[in-house]
């Protein structure tokens, strides 16, 4: 947890967990050209979205990325091979802090196999926000399992990439309808949360 600013009062636990979900990614796999082209669009959205994140007192940035099957491998071998993969230019900007948390994953939801369920309620985060690749995979089954354990889910819509797009966007729709999701754009899901935090507050 964040100590608060000087001169600011305490603020409230944090709210609401960003997951970046696998942008660490060699491209080097079956279907990678089409989805480094659409993940290429929500590099610049997710870098903002990611430090304007950092700043903000009831958000926490987690990553989550596969381990691409290697069991022995550190966050920082994944980096290192996403750097040193085919599209090193979709990684640099969203490489992750070493003060963040960064889980790994084996399979295509951030819960299997992962302490992350254990994370957010050791932090008391009731929201996830899901970004990353790819939205009609691994965000979908993602944002499935986050529903079923009784989060508030968020996807933005600016920050995911799918790889076949006429999936994606039937993702996105199912996650709306079937999982309560909220489908929100980069620049403003930050503010909506915060207004939300503020009127259910009041």
């Amino acid at each position: 947890m964040r100590a608060p600013r000087a001169g600011m009062a305490p603020a409230m636990p944090p709210a609401a967990a960003l997951l970046v979900v696998d942008m660490l990614n060699p491209y080097d796999h079956e279907d990678a050209d089409v989805l480094a082209d659409h993940a290429a669009a929500i590099v610049e959205p997710l870098a903002q979205l990611i430090e304007r994140a950092r700043e903000d007192d009831a958000v926490e940035v987690i990553y989550v990325n596969d381990n691409m099957g290697d069991f022995a491998a550190t966050r920082h071998d994944l980096v290192r091979r996403a750097l040193d993969g085919r599209r090193p230019e979709l990684i640099a900007p969203l490489v992750p802090a070493d003060d963040l948390p960064f889980l790994q994953k084996i399979r295509h939801s951030v819960f299997y196999g992962t302490a992350l369920d254990h994370l957010l309620r050791q932090r008391e985060l009731e929201t996830v926000i899901l970004t990353g690749q790819v939205t009609e995979q691994c965000i979908l089954y993602s944002a499935l399992d986050a529903y079923v354990r009784h989060y508030d889910v968020c996807v933005v819509r600016d920050a995911v990439a799918p790889i076949d797009p006429q999936l994606g966007e039937a993702a996105l729709e199912m996650m709306a309808r079937n999982m309560r999701a909220q489908v929100v754009a980069a620049g403003s899901c930050l503010d909506d949360l915060r207004a939300a935090r503020r009127a259910g507050a009041g």
